[in-house]
Formats: C-alpha cells, structure tokens, sequence
C-alpha cells in the first residue's frame, strides 16, 4: 500500500494534485460545494479560520477574499510552496489575511501556541490515515466556544460507485465490503463512516449540525473528457445534489460540520 509521508511523496504529487485536480471543472467542484457550505455556517468575519492539512490553499484564499483571516497548517513543504505561489497572485489584502505553518495536524494545536479558532477546517486528509483519532482531538482542540469545525472525508458507503462507473466491476464488489480503495493519484485511501465521525465529534464536545455531499455527478469525470459543460450549471446540479438525500448520501465525499457550544 502507498501511502504520502511529509514533503518527499507530496513533493512528486503536488503537480497532479494542484494543476490536473483542482485546476478540472471536476476539482473546482469540490471547491465550490464546500465553499457554499462553509459560508452558511461560518460566523461573519472578521473570524480567525485555521486549514489543517490545506494543501496549496484552494479552500482557504477564497475564504480570505470573503474577509476571513487564515492559517493553514501543513506539513508538505512542496504544498507550501504552491499555496505561496497563489497567494501571490491575490490582492495585497487578501494575501495579507493569509498565514503559512508548516507542521503535521496532530501537532497543529502546539505549534499554534495553543489558539483557538472560530473555524477549524480538514478537508480530504482523514483518508490518509489509518487512524484518525489523534488528528480529530486535535481539530477539536483547536475549536474555540461557537467554533465551527469542518471535515471532508470519503464516504466508506460508495467506495463501489466509482469502479462501476468505469466498467470495473470486479473491484465494485471488492468494494462493498473494503473501507480502503486506491484514489485517482495513485495512494491507498480509507473512506470514513458519517455516523461513526459524528459520534467522534459528540465525545469531545463538538455538536454536529450537518452534513452535506461532495462531489456526485461528475466524480467520475476523466481528464480526458471533453470541456463543454457549462460550469454554472454543473455548481448548480452539485451543490443541489449535496444538500438533500438520496443525492447526497450517494457523493463521493461528505462533509460533516459541528459545533463547540
């Protein structure tokens, strides 16, 4: 099984990862969704945001242009470098409400000086652990009274629509009993259940009050598939698809959202 360390596998990943995912109208979908998510839940700014595991930055600087004050915390230099490179490209303003830390989620709450935060967010990281335990404390330990916390993961319920969509139906019925599949960059992943995180949330104090899918119509896009589809629209028919069932429980991803009272 392949699994990204620190820097080393991130730095061979970064390219695919940032220009073919995020830079696809199937990567900005996710973008989008959970941005729109986001925005319903987060108090107003000014608000003090951190993005534990937040990559080259695609989820946090447009919570910077929104007003909010952000810090990712990563831990691959590789992906620091990136979200330096689009950053930027942003107003003075916006680049100036942004703060880079390099240092793994488990240890973010030290490296922060203890802060706590009005928005914690850890978007597609919990799939590269074996264990997510340590990672949530911490999440939670860095969610301050009325803080939002914010998790994407992948959803151990669907791992077989993917392999049935592209015609490989021997890993589809693998798929059915796995909690662990192989993603479009080549890693091993883990697919997390909604009900099982809630309940990881409740125990430490974090309330949750929602959860959305991420990513259903067009997870299996191709790179290879023709761009003629108009990118209004497929926001549209994702975000809709995130907010009610069965849609929702059918997506890729979720996205669970709770609450410090």
């Amino acid at each position: 099984m392949t699994r990204p360390e620190p820097d080393d596998a991130w730095s061979s990943l970064a390219h695919r990862f940032v220009d073919q995912h995020y830079g696809s109208l199937r990567g900005r979908v996710r973008t989008h969704v959970i941005h729109q998510h986001l925005l319903a839940h987060l108090a107003p700014p000014p608000l003090r945001i951190v993005d534990v595991g937040g990559g080259a930055g695609h989820q946090s600087i447009p919570l910077a242009r929104e007003g909010y004050e952000v810090t990712i915390v990563e831990p691959s230099a590789s992906m620091l470098e990136r979200a330096e490179q689009l950053i930027a490209g942003e107003t003075d303003a916006v680049a100036g409400r942004m703060r880079l830390l390099e240092a793994p989620g488990e240890q973010a709450p030290a490296a922060l000086d203890g802060h706590r935060y009005g928005g914690v967010l850890c978007h597609g990281v919990l799939m590269y652990l074996d264990d997510p335990t340590a990672l949530v404390d911490s999440l939670c330990a860095l969610t301050d009274r009325n803080g939002l916390v914010s998790i994407v993961a992948k959803n151990v319920e669907t791992l077989a629509m993917r392999p049935a969509l592209e015609g490989d139906w021997a890993a589809a019925l693998s798929a059915f009993t796995a909690n662990r599949q192989i993603n479009g960059l080549g890693v091993d992943t883990r697919g997390d259940d909604i009900d099982e995180l809630s309940t990881m949330l409740s125990a430490r104090n974090i309330n949750p009050i929602a959860w959305y899918g991420v990513r259903l119509f067009t997870d299996g896009w191709t790179p290879e598939r023709p761009a003629k589809d108009p990118e209004d629209l497929v926001f549209a028919a994702e975000l809709e698809a995130s907010r009610r069932d069965p849609y929702r429980r059918l997506s890729r991803l979720f996205h669970l959202l709770g609450r410090r009272p």
